[in-house]
């Protein structure tokens, strides 16, 4: 039995995902393959180097520091999030991966990025959390909010925009059975692109990406209802939150962060017995 983990991002939204990920590391749910889009890319380096409390740390230790995440940061660098702070002076010098470990395991890790060229998702393995961090960087690079990341001959953006919850592309890695870590609640569903004209003129020689963030929502919303049509037959086990979470993706406020991340953190606790008979079945 192959079990996959597909994380999906949302920005700040993201601290619930780092409670359900630690929930996971203190019952030690491992999986073999895992594929985190955005912010759930990040989050999930990790739990693959099983370095608990690490993810909501690196989210909310740095708030004030106007290279984490600032329209300073903006300004200057083209980067509402450093690229410089989050992708190397956290994981190399602040709080380090232990990137040993990641290469001890056995889980096979991708991202998800957008070609901005084509519009079409790629899925990168991350073999080295230090050496392929441009990868991570460039899944949780927004539009507008960050600049394009060029690697290689290629250039990228935020995978959420082009494959946004990659659980087909589980079970085309030959998964047989998905868990899904969402950061929207069951009810939610996504709408028009309300940036679009901003989108239009600041990507206007990438047609095909601005193609993408134009039916973004309906590619979103199609692939819930399909998540809950393998959910109902047994093939995927969602975790989401259980009300709307009310974090902004830039969100700042550590007390609105740390409940999100308990959300995720005592739903994920609640569902281990459900979660350890799925696997085994």
């Amino acid at each position: 039995m192959k079990i996959g983990l597909v994380l999906e991002g949302g920005g700040m939204r993201g601290v619930f995902t780092a409670g359900v990920l630690d929930s996971f590391l203190d019952n030690e749910i491992n999986v073999d393959v895992c594929i985190g889009v955005s912010a759930g890319a990040c989050l999930a380096c990790s739990y693959l180097c099983k370095q608990r409390g690490r993810g909501f740390s690196v989210m909310t230790d740095y708030l004030d520091d106007k290279d984490y995440c600032s329209f300073s940061s903006l300004l200057r660098t083209g980067d509402m999030f450093g690229a410089e702070f989050l992708y190397h002076k956290i994981p190399e010098e602040l709080y380090p991966i232990d990137n040993a470990a990641f290469q001890r395991g056995a889980t096979e890790f991708y991202t998800v990025v957008t070609n901005c060229d084509t519009g079409i998702p790629e899925y990168p393995e991350i073999t080295d959390m230090l050496r392929d961090v441009e990868y991570v960087r460039a899944s949780s690079s927004l539009p507008l909010l960050s600049r394009i990341v060029e690697i290689g001959d290629k250039r990228y953006l935020d995978g959420g925009v082009s494959d946004p919850i990659p659980v087909q592309k589980a079970f085309e890695l030959g998964c047989d059975k998905v868990i899904v870590v969402l950061t929207q609640h069951r009810g939610y569903r996504k709408t028009a692109e309300k940036t679009l004209p901003l989108i239009r003129a600041r990507y206007r020689s990438f047609p095909n990406l601005v193609q993408d963030m134009q039916k973004r929502h309906d590619v979103y919303n199609e692939t819930l209802e399909q998540i809950l049509q393998w959910e109902n037959a047994g093939n995927v086990f969602v975790i989401a939150p259980e009300n709307p979470l009310n974090i902004r993706r830039t969100e700042k406020c550590r007390e609105i962060l740390r409940g999100g991340y308990l959300q995720g953190k005592e739903l994920t606790d609640r569902l281990i017995p459900y979660l350890r008979e799925f696997i085994k079945e």
